[in-house]
Formats: C-alpha cells, sequence, structure tokens
C-alpha cells in the first residue's frame, strides 16, 4: 500500500503508477459480448471476464478485509456468487460495478465474522503478487496498525479512494452508501490516522 497516496491523500493511484485504469463507470470494449456469451453457458467467457476484473476485485476486498488470505476468499465467493447470479445481470449495465458491490459485500461479510485481527498478521500473510513494495517496513507496519484502527467502511474508503484511486460517486456504488457519506466518511479517516500516526505523518 502507498504511503505517501494514503494517509494525506493529495494523489490519485494513476497517477502515482502511470498505470492505466478504468473506472468502475466505464466498461472493457468486449465485456457486453463476454457477458452474453457467459450467459448462454460458455464457461471460457465468464473465465475471460474473471481475468480483466480479478485484480480489481481484489482490490476492493483488499481495500475492506485485514489480510490476503481474507481478500482472496471473498474475491472467490464473490466470483462463485456472480457465476451463480448472471441470468439476472442485465448485459447493457457495467459487470465490473455490479461485482464490484458483490465483492464489497463479501468482504464485509467476512469482516463482521472475524472482529477480532491481530495487528502483527499482514505483513507476514500479504503475497505475491500483490505485495506491496512497502511491505514490511516500520511506515508500513504503523500504517497498517492505523488502519486497523478504523471502521470496516472508513478504511474501505480511504484505500478505495486515496490508494486504488476510485472517485467519490464509485466508492458510494461499490459500498452501497451515498456519495456524500463516502466523502464524509474519507474526510473522517484521513483526520484519525493524522491523529493516530503522529510524527510519522510527516513521511507520508
Amino acid at each position: 500500500m502507498t504511503s505517501a497516496v494514503l494517509a494525506l491523500g493529495g494523489s490519485k493511484a494513476t497517477q502515482a503508477t502511470g498505470k492505466a485504469r478504468w473506472f468502475v463507470t466505464e466498461r472493457p470494449a468486449n465485456e457486453r459480448a463476454l457477458v452474453l456469451a457467459a450467459q448462454r453457458g460458455q464457461r471460457s467467457a465468464f473465465s475471460e471476464l474473471v481475468r480483466m476484473h480479478k485484480r480489481r476485485a481484489y482490490a476492493v476486498a483488499r481495500a475492506i478485509v485485514a489480510n490476503h488470505e481474507d481478500a482472496e476468499d471473498a474475491v472467490q465467493d464473490a466470483f462463485l456468487h456472480a457465476y451463480r447470479a448472471l441470468d439476472r445481470f442485465l448485459p447493457d449495465k457495467a459487470f465490473g460495478a455490479w461485482l464490484h458491490r458483490i465483492v464489497a459485500n463479501a468482504a464485509l461479510d467476512i469482516t463482521r465474522r472475524r472482529k477480532v485481527r491481530d495487528a502483527d498478521e499482514l505483513p507476514e500473510t500479504v503475497a505475491s503478487p500483490f505485495r506491496d513494495p512497502a511491505e514490511g517496513s516500520e511506515l508500513r507496519s504503523r500504517l497498517t496498525a492505523a488502519l486497523d484502527t478504523l471502521p470496516a467502511r472508513q478504511r474501505a474508503v480511504i484505500v478505495l479512494h486515496d490508494v486504488e484511486g476510485y472517485k467519490h460517486s464509485e466508492i458510494g456504488k461499490i459500498l452501497s452508501i451515498p456519495e456524500g457519506t463516502a466523502r464524509s466518511d474519507l474526510h473522517y479517516a484521513r483526520t484519525h490516522l493524522r491523529g493516530v500516526l503522529g510524527e510519522v505523518r510527516s513521511k507520508l
């Protein structure tokens, strides 16, 4: 997780990394055709949808849960749910937006089931290919501990916005909350992290 982007939130992830991404409200050119094929029973089409969206799905889950294993479980549960509910999905809608809401719900369910977390668990369990550059550093550990003091929704909002680069409106859709709530959660989370991190904030 990129600490410089996180707590004080001035930059988007795409500006920091230079990597292209599509927003939730946008969709890949061939997505509709793949959804229609998957709805007709072509498993290869659904596999391609999984390939296209698995990284973003993981990022959404990882913003909510406390460790890599729970994020993977949430993503797997979400893709299974999406596959079973695919016949009810409208192909003209953005598959990613629909999927990300399912992922968020799955991750929040896991968080509710596991309220007690070990703050030292994350650096030991996050594995490649999703390992963060700052993994194992003192700053990373303190940032992780500070994030763990946030309520699950505020944690999700700040990571999705400041690390993953989502817009307030997109976060609202993912977490099924009003855009104004996403904005206020982000403000609360940033203020809280500044207080918890104390002298470390000058490094962020």
